[in-house]
């Protein structure tokens, strides 16, 4: 038997956002940013991969450093890398297209192997030789895709619809696609816009971080929105022109989804990155989550989603079971950070998840090319106070008895709900000290499976104390 895997699905002390997941020779592969644990800005550690066996999603493998800020030769001050992507070329090879910060050129590094250690290629360029955003009057590029379609053509995907981009000079068109020649360098068309640069927060507008999938006779543009209902997605029969948005796939934060706005969304708010994967025949979207109270420390999460006949996609909820193709057991111990709710409680009752619990961590960043795994950080949950919820969904708990949990600092009483903002199913007083102790709720499970609609896989913790929970 297989193990599980939660959300978040790599180590509880990875910080992997902006994931595109990619499966290469029946294995999945994920590239993306790499974030600091406390770090004071986004991705600032080298690029990094992990990768899985289709057949068991829980079995990841750190593939180790694929790139470092210092090997492309212009970028002089270390500045950080953005959201990649990587793709097989016509010939074999494997490129990873990137984008250094301050900058408005996207490099290109290549390896004969999907998460080998890649060597700087160029920049991607005009015929002349010049590279593509080194004269004022060439678009903002950004966040690159990359896609190699079934005829062979190669398209690349890139731009911004933010306006504080436009403090670099550039013009701000929103996502635009080139066409690239077999070098996976030199573009060969004129640039078209795609997703024009419409910002607004009431409307969904492209944001940033285009991500690209051809999927039967669709070809879909994944990207968060400037409405912040997270990751949403565009669909055209052709790869240059006619995306039309169809709407929402996922938020971490639950936003838009069953109608939630932002001043009710059930997990800390931050921005959103991600893209699509088909395994064994199950698509997947993959995105990231905030932790530790700041916006620069995210890590990745996964849901699968459907695909329906008319090309369409439904919004689907943040879950702690996201890769596991189903409830996680209810027996066995679990980690407090594959929470996937998180929510303070604020004004006239409203939920408060800028303000609430969050995910954090033991010490300081870990790299494990230079320290021992027996060494790694433990993860737990802080900023516990009066009214906190901590939601974990699903698991199968129709036998489950009791639930324990290892607090600290709490002084209050703990109480297990049918549902976010429920009713009590159980409760216990706590009052613990500066150690990590158990404390057990034990409960009926009969008389909750008749309370809920959920069957008891849909259980939240509500913590009216102030503590910690690992």
């Amino acid at each position: 038997m297989k193990n599980q895997v939660y959300n978040p699905y790599l180590p509880n002390w990875e910080y992997i956002p902006d994931g595109e997941p990619r499966v290469f020779n029946d294995r999945l592969y994920i590239f993306g940013s790499h974030d600091r644990f406390n770090g004071a800005d986004y991705c600032e550690n080298d690029y990094v991969s992990w990768s899985a066996p289709v057949n068991d999603l829980s079995d990841w493998r750190y593939e180790g450093v694929i790139l470092r800020k210092n090997q492309t030769p212009w970028n002089i001050k270390n500045e950080q890398y953005f959201a990649p992507d990587v793709v097989q070329g016509i010939d074999g090879r494997y490129y990873l297209y990137y984008f250094v910060a301050n900058s408005c050129k996207i490099s290109v590094a290549v390896c004969d192997e999907p998460a080998g250690k890649y060597e700087y290629l160029g920049e991607v360029r005009m015929p002349d030789g010049h590279a593509y955003g080194s004269l004022q009057d060439e678009w903002f590029t950004f966040d690159p895709a990359v896609l190699v379609d079934d005829d062979g053509k190669i398209w690349l995907y890139t731009g911004s619809g933010q306006p504080l981009n436009e403090k670099y000079g550039h013009p701000l068109k929103g996502c635009f696609v080139v066409q690239l020649d077999t070098d996976m360098l030199t573009i060969i068309s004129e640039p078209k816009v795609v997703l024009p640069a419409n910002w607004s927060r009431k409307n969904p507008g492209f944001f940033e971080g285009a991500s690209i999938r051809h999927i039967g006779a669709w070809y879909y543009l994944v990207y968060p929105t400037s409405d912040m209902t997270g990751l949403n997605y565009a669909i055209s029969r052709y790869p240059d022109r006619d995306f039309e948005h169809k709407g929402r796939i996922h938020s971490s934060s639950d936003i838009g989804y069953e109608n939630r706005g932002v001043m009710d969304c059930l997990y800390p708010i931050g921005n959103n990155h991600g893209g699509l994967a088909c395994i064994k025949g199950q698509w997947y979207v993959f995105d990231h989550r905030m932790t530790n109270n700041t916006f620069f420390s995210r890590q990745g999460v996964a849901e699968p989603i459907s695909i329906k006949a008319d090309g369409t996609i439904d919004m689907v909820e943040s879950t702690s079971c996201g890769l596991n193709g189903g409830t996680l057991a209810g027996i066995g111990s679990y980690p407090a950070y594959i929470c996937c709710n998180l929510v303070g409680k604020g004004l006239l009752g409203k939920h408060m998840p800028m303000n609430g619990p969050y995910v954090t961590q033991e010490g300081d960043d870990f790299d494990p090319d230079t320290m021992s795994i027996e060494t790694a950080p433990i993860s737990y949950i802080d900023g516990i106070t009066n009214g906190s919820q901590i939601g974990f969904k699903y698991f199968d708990m129709t036998s489950t008895t009791a639930v324990r949990l290892k607090v600290q600092n709490a002084n209050g009483k703990l109480q297990i709900l049918d549902d976010i903002d429920g009713k009590p199913v159980a409760e216990v007083t706590a009052k613990v000290d500066e150690s990590w102790q158990e404390v057990k709720v034990e409960f009926d499970p009969q008389v909750v499976a008749a309370r809920t609609k959920y069957s008891l896989k849909n259980v939240h913790y509500l913590l009216d104390i102030k503590g910690k929970v690992k």
